[in-house]
């Protein structure tokens, strides 16, 4: 039997040029570098509370709902598409891990992330892939300053490096599945 390939890509951050660069949003950016390779460009739904593009059979999201309430958006859209949560892909950043590294699995628990728990409540399942990106610790900055902060110079190479791997894990994704791409580019 053939792996569930991701049908829906949703990457998580908030609306507005203030966080754009911000660690919260390399959902986003991996989101902006998948459209820009597929030459598809995002359009605002409105009623849907997100920012949609068509790339080939995948449908990427930027929720437009703010961090915090990610899954008013994806949940609804996976109901209305009628995909099933293993094919619903989320990639978003994780304090836990250094700066850059990857992370690909087929479900889990919200780890505390905030936009993590309204996506489970709206999908009312943890069972759907994920692709966490290592922001880093905030070593010394409260939490809520260190993901609403941007990326500091000395820090936007290894940013880009990882952004980069990002896009090639979620097209290994959408062509081979999780599995395949977890196996692939999840460290050791």
């Amino acid at each position: 039997m053939n792996p569930p390939l991701p049908r829906i890509i949703a990457g998580l951050g908030n609306p507005g040029r203030s966080y754009a660069l911000t660690r919260h949003n390399v959902g986003f950016m991996a989101l902006d570098r998948l459209a820009r390779y597929w030459g598809c460009g995002f359009r605002e739904d409105k009623a849907r509370g997100g920012e949609l593009a068509a790339g080939p059979g995948v449908l990427l999201v930027k929720p437009q709902t703010y961090m915090n309430e990610s899954g008013r958006c994806v949940g609804p859209l996976a109901r209305y598409f009628k995909i099933p949560p293993d094919q619903v892909f989320v990639i978003y950043d994780d304090m836990a891990f250094p700066l850059g590294k990857l992370r690909l699995r087929p479900g889990g628990s919200s780890g505390g992330h905030n936009g993590m728990k309204s996506i489970i409540s709206h999908l009312g399942t943890d069972r759907f892939p994920r692709l966490r990106i290592g922001i880093g610790a905030a070593e010394g900055r409260g939490m809520v300053s260190h993901v609403l902060g941007d990326f500091r110079p000395e820090e936007r190479g290894l940013l880009e490096l990882a952004l980069d791997r990002a896009l090639e894990a979620s097209l290994f994704a959408v062509k081979h599945g999780i599995e395949a791409a977890a196996n692939k580019y999840n460290p050791d």
